[in-house]
């Protein structure tokens, strides 16, 4: 483990493998370096690329200055991009992919810009999640509910209730007990595209680098309705759908997709 130092002081905690051109990689809710499919992705693209996995602020063995703001983990992205010789491609997954997203139309100096299922509703074909999710995560972590917090997150993303209590009994929920006060983190990205309203059209007219903007084929409806709604608001993207894959995306099916994207000039 390495750690970087943030502009406002915070510490991030990461691990890079690897050889070739700098690839940093951003996990969504609830997973950090150490409950997270990201290191086993930086292990296979490792061959090919100098990968980057980290923990985002307040998870794992990062920092979490307060106060929050989401500019924070856009300068938390840049600080890494700074270990990594001053630019770096940029993949993020889930939330972690509208923070990659902003961090791109930022100006973050983003080679390329991969981004896998960021949860968009914008139609009816799902209910909107609540304008005021973010303030009752807080509302739960402050009373010292965090698992409160946890739950209404799993409901948020239609986690069966027979589900949710079965993962109780295991060990990470704990773990993810202990990171429930960085959800409103990642609302912070995504809570306003999830209202079933169209994207606004000049929200990331910045984001210049080619972009690959990808869905799995057996996610949900809404779900690959935003991702594709989403391809068409960005003047440089690409969509592509990876068959038989859901949200919990495999490492086998992604990869050699982010490989090939990755290595073009």
């Amino acid at each position: 483990m390495s750690t970087v130092t943030s502009a406002d002081g915070t510490g991030i905690a990461f691990d890079r493998v690897g050889t070739g051109d700098p690839l940093i990689l951003v996990d969504g809710a609830m997973c950090y370096r150490e409950q997270s499919p990201l290191p086993e992705f930086a292990k296979q693209l490792a061959a090919d690329f100098t990968v980057y996995t980290y923990d985002r602020r307040g998870r794992g063995e990062s920092g979490d200055t307060a106060p929050y703001a989401p500019e924070r983990e856009i300068e938390d992205i840049e600080a890494l991009m700074k270990d990594a010789g001053g630019s770096a491609h940029l993949f993020g997954t889930s939330s972690g992919a509208m923070l990659a997203l902003e961090a791109a139309n930022a100006g973050l100096p983003v080679r390329r810009l991969a981004l896998y299922e960021p949860p968009l509703i914008v139609d009816d074909t799902r209910p909107p999640i609540p304008a005021d999710v973010t303030d009752r995560f807080s509302a739960s972590v402050a009373q010292g509910k965090p698992g409160d917090a946890v739950k209404l997150f799993m409901r948020q993303v239609e986690v069966p209730a027979f589900a949710i209590a079965m993962m109780k009994l295991m060990p990470a929920w704990s773990k993810m007990k202990r990171i429930a006060h960085t959800l409103p983190y990642d609302f912070s990205f995504v809570n306003a595209y999830q209202h079933g309203k169209p994207l606004p059209r000049q929200r990331w007219t910045n984001v210049a680098v080619p972009t690959l903007v990808i869905d799995g084929g057996k996610s949900p409806q809404w779900m690959r309705n935003g991702v594709r709604a989403l391809a068409d608001r960005l003047p440089t993207a690409q969509y592509h759908t990876l068959p038989g894959q859901t949200h919990m995306v495999k490492a086998a099916a992604l990869v050699p997709v982010l490989r090939e994207f990755f290595a073009q000039h």
